[in-house]
């Protein structure tokens, strides 16, 4: 890339550029190529990841990766699969495909007759009374990784993702049918625990490396 073409991209994109040595790896030589490089990357990812930061996991350019991403969303879309590859913000990730909600919302509440682990249970109440609230925020309330059990009660329908922090992390906060699960109409009849929990704004935390 130019100087002259770097004139016309913001300037933190274009600091976020992998570096040269960074484009040393080649994934070419991979089965699949990048295209599948891209693929596997993206199947372990749990929140939307920026082009700029998959172009470094694959040492390749950024523009190359926006083309590959592209195409990928395209090729799904086109061949009717039962997943969807989407932009959200200023990120990528794997999403179920819309046309296919009825039957993953059937698979989802199949698994409501299990009950909550104590885990799941105080990972919920911290949502449910801090919300909207990062996964970063809930493991300090709690002193544990929180990641999978906050998977766990997002495929419940118990809590959804509700937007990102300036930081990039993902925000969380709980469902209608965590309202009808409790039998209230409103978050106003929770029990009035708030004020003996922490107070989220003081505690300094590190979100893109505990969201």
């Amino acid at each position: 890339m130019s100087d002259h073409e770097d004139l016309g991209r913001p300037v933190d994109e274009v600091a976020a550029e992998p570096k040269p040595d960074e484009l040393a790896f080649d994934v070419s030589v991979l089965p699949g190529g990048a295209r599948a490089a891209l693929e596997a990357v993206l199947m372990v990812a749990d929140e939307p990841i920026p082009a700029v930061r998959l172009a470094t996991a694959l040492g390749l350019p950024t523009v190359e990766v926006e083309a590959l991403l592209a195409g990928l969303a395209e090729e799904y879309r086109t061949e009717l699969r039962g997943f969807e590859l989407r932009q959200v913000g200023d990120g990528w990730r794997f999403y179920s495909s819309a046309a296919h909600a009825d039957v993953v919302g059937r698979f989802v509440l199949d698994g409501q007759s299990a009950r909550l682990t104590q885990a799941a249970l105080e990972t919920l109440a911290v949502i449910a009374y801090r919300q909207p609230v990062t996964r970063g925020q809930v493991s300090a309330v709690r002193g544990v990784n929180v990641d999978s059990v906050v998977r766990t009660l997002a495929a419940r329908g118990l809590v959804i993702e509700a937007g990102t922090e300036p930081s990039g992390a993902l925000l969380y906060v709980t469902t209608p049918y965590f309202l009808e699960r409790m039998g209230m109409t409103s978050l106003d009849e929770l029990p009035p625990l708030a004020p003996y929990l922490p107070d989220l704004e003081a505690l300094d935390l590190d979100e893109d490396a505990s969201a």
